[in-house]
């Protein structure tokens, strides 16, 4: 009737429940593991999940910032590929509204994005631009403003109407009452600049950025801000995107100042 021997029988099974426990959990993680459940299974299958191969449909103007900038975010987004397709924005609408299989869109101007509203979430301004006049090299015919393009003696290219910088051409000729006859309208503003390039044509407006890339090819005449307009370039998800989550994580850091300091220092106005 003594007590001692059932305290050694508790302190007996306590020591056995103790012993149990590690094995138990042990066995537990091993599981966990095996089943992909468990903690340390779960961290690299997040990681997995967020990479992925991403289409962007890009604006014609964008071609050279944008591999850049493409090339930044998959460095610091490893197992992620960036992959761009460059076209007029009014094509790349098209693209858009066609199905073509593509996780976000990028355009010179608001009308075309506007346009997508069915087709892309909400879009964000990441970055500005303005119109130069790009001149043959040497600029022979002396261009130094606006109305020097009505002289009929002076091969002008524009942009066609549809595209944004030939809307944005056409706004900036109408509101100074300058009459210009094209020699051709082209499909976007890197064929615009090509044709001058070239010195298939003597003159064309086109975006600040694009003619800066051109070196002693064109010369530059500036716009007035008074009489230049101002593209803006919006960027969207698209909705039919199968990889929302990376398109809109890519969206979000073209806003963001990594992004945007490549951009500024491709000439690009800050959004």
């Amino acid at each position: 009737m003594s007590p001692i021997p059932n305290r050694r029988g508790a302190v007996c099974a306590a020591l056995t429940a103790a012993l149990l426990v590690p094995a138990l959990s042990a066995c537990g993680s091993s599981d966990d593991k095996a089943s992909g459940t468990g903690a340390s299974a779960s961290a690299p299958a997040s990681a997995e999940a967020k990479a992925a191969n991403l289409t962007v449909l890009a604006a014609s103007s964008l071609t050279d910032v944008f591999k850049t900038a493409g090339a930044a975010y998959e460095k610091a987004h490893p197992g992620t590929k960036v992959t761009f397709s460059f076209a007029g924005s009014q094509e790349l609408a098209a693209q858009v509204k066609q199905g073509a299989p593509a996780d976000a869109l990028v355009t010179a101007d608001t009308k075309t994005m506007d346009g997508l509203k069915a087709e892309t979430d909400a879009p964000s301004i990441i970055a500005r631009n303005r119109l130069v006049i790009a001149t043959g090299k040497g600029n022979p015919f002396k261009v130094d403003e606006l109305k020097d393009l009505a002289d009929s003696k002076i091969k002008v290219v524009l942009a066609a109407p549809e595209v944004p910088v030939g809307r944005y051409s056409k706004q900036i000729l109408d509101a100074q009452k300058i009459e210009v006859k094209p020699v051709s309208q082209e499909p976007n503003v890197r064929a615009v600049l090509s044709k001058v390039e070239l010195g298939e044509a003597d003159a064309g407006l086109v975006y600040k950025t694009d003619s800066a890339k051109s070196g002693d090819k064109v010369v530059n005449v500036d716009i007035p801000d008074d009489q230049n307009a101002v593209a803006s370039y919006p960027a969207a998800t698209l909705k039919s995107s199968k990889n929302a989550e990376a398109a809109a994580a890519f969206v979000a850091w073209l806003s963001g100042p990594e992004a945007q300091k490549i951009l500024q220092d491709a000439g690009f106005q800050k959004a």
